[in-house]
């Protein structure tokens, strides 16, 4: 990571990595409370330093067209997925993002493997895709709602015990294959209290253009609190791997859980450092041609090359700079 500040996100960033080989519990592991010592009306101006950030290296990205990202995003309901989407990638070029979110299978996604649809949604090089819900669906609500693994259609030598800690490898397995060919795999889950969950739902009854986000059926979930506590816990601990770790952001606090997020996927960006394309010096020479011709084009009266007059380095203009 040749940025300097790439340093300082990644000490930002440590407390909320799952070590690899680690055992999860979240309740004793991860504060959804912890905020860093900062201040909320610090916050504004670090998300956008953080979005600024993403941007520029963004169009590296897309420019060296040689890897793509794909950032998974887990969270309880009301935890902050779709904010953080869109407080996070604000500053980015759409051309080069694709969200894919992940509802109830169709018959026809029945009618495959757990990870085809996700396979199908994935980037192209020079791209980065988030999936709001995920892979991780498949080892948490199914876990938790053993009826929907039914509805998979498995062979009865796919089910029993071991399932989970297959389905872990299989995971495993497939995001160091996605690596290895140069697809990034960066994984937040949105760790919310109980309490704040209550206080969110309570939010979207109280507010009248916010009932639409309400569902009976997010309150049935709450119900299965500690289930899914559990099965998170075990996904951490299982799925942390070195080529592409789980970060646990703090969720109860939104203006701090968006700029984690934001300093989670610059530092994915900034490890994998895209560069620009060198368009070599036969390429230059040709450039040079036609800026020549573009000059002579100019109007009467008019700069030949408004842009580089502004941008002469100050030697070269007296001192004075761009005006």
């Amino acid at each position: 990571m040749a940025d300097a500040r790439a340093e300082r996100i990644a000490e930002f960033i440590e407390p909320l990595r799952v070590r690899p080989g680690s055992k999860v519990r979240l309740d004793r592991d991860f504060d959804p409370r912890y905020k860093a010592d900062l201040r909320k009306r610090d916050g504004a101006e670090l998300l956008r330093t953080g979005v600024a950030l993403l941007a520029e290296y963004q169009e590296r990205l897309a420019a060296q067209d040689t890897y793509g990202v794909v950032l998974c995003l887990q969270a309880l309901d009301a935890g902050g997925k779709d904010g953080t989407i869109r407080h996070v990638m604000s500053g980015v070029n759409p051309q080069g993002v694709k969200v894919s979110s992940f509802k109830v299978p169709s018959a026809e996604e029945l009618d495959h493997d757990y990870l085809w649809r996700y396979a199908k949604r994935l980037p192209s090089r020079g791209e980065i895709a988030i999936f709001n819900r995920s892979h991780y669906e498949e080892v948490l609500v199914v876990r938790v709602h053993p009826e929907a693994l039914l509805r998979q259609k498995l062979p009865e030598r796919g089910l029993g015990p071991g399932i989970w800690d297959r389905r872990y490898r299989e995971i495993n397995r497939w995001e160091r294959y996605l690596t290895d060919n140069g697809f990034k795999v960066v994984k937040i889950f949105l760790n919310m209290s109980k309490e704040e969950q209550r206080i969110r739902f309570l939010k979207r009854i109280d507010r009248p253009e916010k009932n639409w986000k309400f569902s009976a059926a997010d309150v049935r979930e709450r119900r299965r609190w500690d289930d899914y506590q559990h099965a998170f816990s075990e996904m951490l601990s299982a799925t942390s791997t070195r080529w592409a770790p789980w970060y646990v952001v703090p969720a109860d606090r939104k203006w701090f859980a968006r700029i984690c997020s934001a300093a989670v996927l610059a530092h994915t960006l900034m490890e994998i450092d895209p560069q620009f394309p060198d368009v070599g010096e036969e390429a230059r020479k040709d450039l040079q041609v036609t800026r020549r011709r573009l000059e002579r084009e100019a109007p009467a009266g008019a700069e030949a090359d408004p842009y580089a007059s502004r941008h002469r380095p100050p030697e070269e203009t007296g001192g004075r700079g761009s005006e």
